[in-house]
């Protein structure tokens, strides 16, 4: 790539391909500049170092959360939509899990909008300020947790969490029944690839019906 052509935008999108493929440790000035074919001084005019490149990838992955939110809509439609939003960004790109805790949250303008308006919908719910902080909190954690103990394992073909499924079968089938009861009933549950629609669907409930039923505003 030319330096006429090279845009903060170009480099971003060079370092998801590099996270996706290679992992988060891989990204680096010196990789990147590499797989753009220009000097690492080049990209200095675009980011000033690793911490802000991590900084404006974890922005453009976190843009999609509050980019659909309808006002017009009640609080726990909206929240949800920003949690679905999270999940879904989470498992098109895993390593956003371990890319959230490093970033310089000072730069992070997707960050901070995303987390004004959770904590924006959880005190329309009712929650103190301080509460509301810790909800969100929870509520990132949880999503992105949700992937990362994905079944099967995050961004595992189909057929890689069928194997696993199978191997934690055998494992759990090998375990004294009468001594573990549900251990056995659940293994013969593991009869091919789980259900990922399913898991997730069920996971974003119950991280949401436990705000929703906690909620002073509900009771009211």
């Amino acid at each position: 790539m030319t330096l006429e052509k090279l845009t903060r935008q170009a480099v971003v999108e060079r370092a998801m391909k590099i996270a996706a493929t290679d992992g988060l440790q891989a990204v680096t000035i010196r990789r990147l500049a590499a797989d753009l074919g220009v000097t690492p001084t080049a990209l200095y005019w675009h980011v000033k170092n690793k911490d802000e490149l991590l900084s404006a990838l974890a922005d453009h992955l976190l843009a999609a959360l509050v980019a659909d939110v309808d006002p017009g809509r009640p609080w726990q439609q909206r929240l949800r939509a920003v949690v679905t939003a999270l999940v879904e960004q989470t498992r098109a790109h895993p390593y956003l899990a371990a890319l959230l805790p490093v970033i310089d949250k000072g730069t992070a303008e997707a960050y901070h909008r995303a987390t004004d308006t959770v904590i924006g919908l959880l005190t329309e719910a009712g929650f103190t300020l301080p509460q509301a902080d810790q909800v969100a909190t929870y509520l990132l954690m949880g999503a992105t947790a949700m992937v990362s103990c994905q079944p099967g394992g995050a961004g595992g073909d189909e057929e890689e969490a069928a194997e696993l499924s199978r191997r934690q079968r055998l494992d759990l089938e090998r375990l004294p029944p009468r001594r573990y009861p549900h251990l056995a009933a659940f293994a013969a549950t593991l009869t091919g690839p789980p259900d990922l629609d399913a898991y997730y669907s069920f996971g974003v409930d119950l991280l949401l019906s436990a705000v929703e039923a906690m909620a002073p505003a509900a009771g009211r």
